[in-house]
């Protein structure tokens, strides 16, 4: 019978393009097989856990935490790495279904908001100019004064105060805020949001998909929020991957 090939751990951390202190990492934690050891203890990596490595790798390649998709892809790691292969394909299917579902609540949000823009710079109706409080303005988007605030904090919105130091919101105001209510629900960063809001101030003609999709590369800090529509592309293709690696392990001969 032909011997299958073993590794030691900076082998397989090599082979996978992870470093050693991860393959460690990913044993300790449970998202790969336990190695067997030698008498010395060393420990005895076969190809099972080169492509159990690099399943992880891809797995956690982009980091979704909406909507439950990190606990997703950890329960499709978990089952795995039992080995539960059939179980772990039907959740990876799940997955990309989901991934596929965000994908269109993304595109809907830009469709709103392609509207909204539409009625940018409308006169108001006839009478007197909408002023609203931030509670009227908060129940008319259906959101809440938390939110309004956050919103307002983070520079996404300016807002106009009577002399008596309250806040009034005018149509324009409002239709801003239902612009950012429509990205916000469907994931878009605050980063994403105030970038197309400060072009589409300087342009109206702004490519909103380009903008929102697009971070400036010297940010400090980046998350994958902020090119919502790269990363989950980004993500399924890395589903696909899984499954592919999942039918690679299950033709691995278990004895």
């Amino acid at each position: 019978m032909e011997r299958l090939p073993t590794y030691t751990t900076s082998q397989i951390a090599r082979i996978a393009g992870v470093h050693p202190n991860t393959v460690r990492l990913y044993e300790r934690i449970g998202f790969i097989t336990a190695p067997a050891r030698r008498a010395n203890g060393y420990r005895v990596f076969t190809e099972l856990h080169v492509l159990q490595v690099q399943f992880v790798r891809a797995a956690l390649n982009v980091e979704l935490v909406q909507n439950g998709l990190r606990r997703e892809v950890l329960a499709i790691i978990d089952a795995m790495a039992r080995q539960s292969y059939d179980e772990a394909l039907a959740l990876a299917e799940q997955r990309i279904a989901h991934l596929r579902r965000e994908r269109a609540a993304a595109e809907e949000a830009l469709r709103q908001v392609r509207k909204l823009l539409t009625h940018v710079g409308e006169p108001d109706a006839p009478g007197e100019p909408l002023m609203l409080t931030r509670k009227q303005t908060a129940d008319y988007l259906d959101t809440t004064i938390d939110a309004l605030r956050n919103w307002e904090m983070n520079g996404l919105l300016q807002v106009r105060r009577k002399r008596n130091g309250y806040r009034v919101y005018t149509a324009a105001d409002i239709n801003r805020l239902a612009i950012i209510r429509a990205l916000r629900a469907a994931n878009y960063s605050l980063a994403s949001i105030l970038r197309l809001l400060e072009a589409l101030d300087c342009d109206a003609a702004t490519d909103i998909e380009q903008v929102l999709d697009s971070p400036d590369p010297n940010e400090d800090i980046l998350s994958v929020c902020d090119q919502l529509l790269t990363s989950l592309d980004a993500a399924e293709r890395n589903a696909f991957e899984m499954i592919d690696l999942l039918q690679r392990m299950k033709e691995i001969p278990t004895t």
